[in-house]
């Protein structure tokens, strides 16, 4: 019973727009669905990483250093600001690029998944918040927490999947040039939105 509630948690933390959604659905529209594919399985590695991390207490190393926090709390925010600055300056240039990118983009969209999912501070203080709650009274806690964590990456994987699966069916509409330099502008703006956001949040 207790997975079932888990599972259902899952979704509807997967549904709730984030750093993450702007990411994947930016390498989406602007390099198509294997971009977006690999940048979800980089967010995933991180997601993974930090569960095992709470599973054997390393998050709660960092939530007791400010200083570790907040060097992670602004390089995330530098992150987010530079792609969104590189988004809202794509648009402005208006030269589109290539549907099908070649391997190293491929690459550059799983690192900028992990990076982005690794730099964010909020990622380890959901995972130590949110997986303890699930753990049953007398299961073996950090067994159970990576079973978790896993069970966690698989619904993300089949809601980002599904997510990118409905912005590729509208690549004809979203692939039009003055379409895609709106659909820039507005990633911009909110991965640079979301980047002010982590720097002002406090811990």
């Amino acid at each position: 019973m207790y997975l079932l509630a888990f599972i259902g948690a899952c979704v509807l933390v997967a549904m709730v727009p984030g750093v993450s959604t702007a990411v994947i659905l930016r390498q989406t529209v602007r390099s198509g669905r294997g971009s977006g594919l690999t940048a979800t399985l980089g967010n995933e590695t991180g997601i993974l990483l930090w569960g095992l991390a709470a599973a054997f207490g390393l998050s709660a190393l960092l939530l007791a250093s400010q200083v570790a926090y907040d060097v992670m709390r602004i390089t995330g925010a530098v992150v987010l600001v530079v792609m969104g600055a590189q988004s809202i300056w794509q648009a402005r240039r208006g030269a589109p690029e290539p549907v099908v990118p070649p391997a190293p983009g491929r690459r550059r969209s799983y690192l900028l998944g992990l990076g982005t999912c690794l730099a964010n501070p909020k990622a380890a203080v959901f995972a130590m918040s949110f997986l303890p709650q699930f753990v049953p009274q007398g299961q073996n806690v950090p067994l159970t927490l990576v079973t978790l964590a896993v069970v966690w990456v698989l619904v993300d994987l089949l809601w980002y999947t599904a997510l990118i699966w409905a912005v590729a069916q509208a690549k004809d509409m979203l692939g039009r040039p003055a379409v895609r330099r709106w659909l820039e502008r507005i990633s911009g703006v909110v991965l640079i939105g979301l980047g002010m956001r982590l720097v002002v949040e406090a811990k």
